[in-house]
């Protein structure tokens, strides 16, 4: 049900959902982790995770991160032929709110929720701009050129300070050469030298040239590593597809690679992902254009996911827009104020960005089980996908801590 009281969002749901663990179990813990491994300086208001101690990693002259767009925990459970993936899993831990790879990669970048850094999808409006920015390739959503093409300081307009800045140690990042030089990218790289690479293998032997690298002499360093394709794969074909498996172990054998060849580097490998993914079918995919009357009531194009959706709504219809959505759209959808899931803490905790409330919309609609539900502008190509993400099931908020010492 649709309500206007102060019920606590977390009694709307079932107990199969799976709220962000910053207190002590997410992918922001993990990068407090790091950085007080590394010599660095945490975010204060999310502490490192027990299983991984700060001392641990600072026993290790090399750390290497590798985030693995889409690899959610307990879909890894299921392959069991990803041996070396498994034999290393230490345990679960939580992406952040929403579970989707502009806001979490955003974390792993910053060491920040996105109650912190700000960025809350990968539609965002941007007040600032006047736009609805699809933030990672930085383009308005209607088109156009990136930031740098447009004027836009990226660094400046994010306001971020990146992980590679707060570390007391050498820094890289190795990334696909097709961002390697975007401006997202380079807002977030700070003093890091950047390695890009082309594929699977030139992302291991990158990985490999940086821990073992002339150029730093015998510094200790930290080495940040990304690979998307599986995400890719998972919403073209599915995560239950034969090509996300057959990706799977092919992730799995380069790293089991890496490390046999990193043996004897006193190096600290961990793997994570920024989410996981759940499969939803054509029929469980809702369009705005069936509902017009719906979108004649917002103010901008819907925001966020397809998962996650947040409503800016047009002023004097606010009781039309809860009235509709209960009674067209609530056996799909869960609707509530953006300012409560705030308040919730959802998107992390202590003080919230300055823009966090412009970005969230009026409301925020929540998918159920594993519907979508996307908006269109005019000249857009319409797609669909299979694979998705930004919710709150286990299968897209849980994803697997990795740790190897080699």
């Amino acid at each position: 049900m649709i309500s206007g009281t102060d019920q606590p969002i977390t009694a709307m749901f079932n107990s199969t959902l799976c709220l962000p663990r910053y207190r002590q179990g997410s992918i922001v813990n993990l990068m407090s982790s790091l950085l007080a491994g590394v010599g660095g300086i945490p975010d204060e208001d999310y502490p490192p995770l027990p299983r991984l101690p700060a001392q641990r990693i600072a026993a290790h002259r090399n750390v290497v991160l590798i985030v693995v767009d889409g690899l959610g925990d307990r879909w890894l459970a299921t392959q069991a032929d990803a041996r070396w993936l498994n034999a290393h899993r230490q345990e679960a831990i939580t992406s952040v709110f929403p579970s989707t790879t502009a806001t979490a990669i955003t974390t792993y970048l910053t060491g920040q929720a996105p109650q912190q850094h700000g960025l809350t999808g990968w539609h965002v409006y941007l007040r600032e701009l006047a736009a609805v920015m699809s933030v990672l390739p930085g383009r308005a959503r209607y088109g156009g050129v990136p930031y740098s093409p447009a004027g836009v300081d990226a660094r400046a307009l994010f306001g971020h300070t990146s992980v590679f800045e707060r570390c007391g140690v050498e820094t890289c990042m190795v990334s696909p050469r097709r961002i390697a030089s975007s401006d997202f990218t380079l807002a977030h790289a700070g003093p890091a030298r950047i390695f890009p690479y082309d594929n699977l293998d030139g992302m291991q032997a990158a990985i490999e040239k940086a821990a073992r690298g002339w150029f730093w002499g015998k510094a200790r360093r930290f080495i940040y590593a990304y690979w998307p394709d599986l995400d890719s794969l998972g919403h073209r074909f599915g995560m239950h597809s034969d090509q996300a498996a057959t990706a799977l172990l092919a992730i799995d054998r380069t790293l089991q690679s890496l490390a046999d060849r990193l043996s004897g580097s006193d190096t600290l490998l961990v793997v994570c992902a920024d989410h996981g993914q759940i499969d939803s079918p054509p029929q469980r995919n809702l369009d705005l254009d069936n509902h017009p009357e719906l979108h004649r009531m917002l103010a901008l194009p819907l925001c966020g996911e397809p998962r996650v959706a947040y409503a800016y709504v047009r002023a004097h219809c606010g009781a039309d827009f809860e009235q509709y959505v209960e009674s067209e759209l609530g056996q799909c959808a869960q609707l509530k104020r953006s300012e409560e899931l705030v308040n919730s803490a959802w998107f992390g905790l202590g003080q919230p960005n300055p823009e966090l409330h412009s970005r969230i919309g009026d409301y925020t609609l929540l998918l159920r089980e594993n519907y979508t539900l996307r908006d269109w502008l005019p000249q857009e190509k319409r797609y669909t996908q299979i694979g998705t993400h930004g919710g709150l099931t286990e299968d897209e908020m849980l994803v697997p801590l990795i740790v190897a010492e080699v």
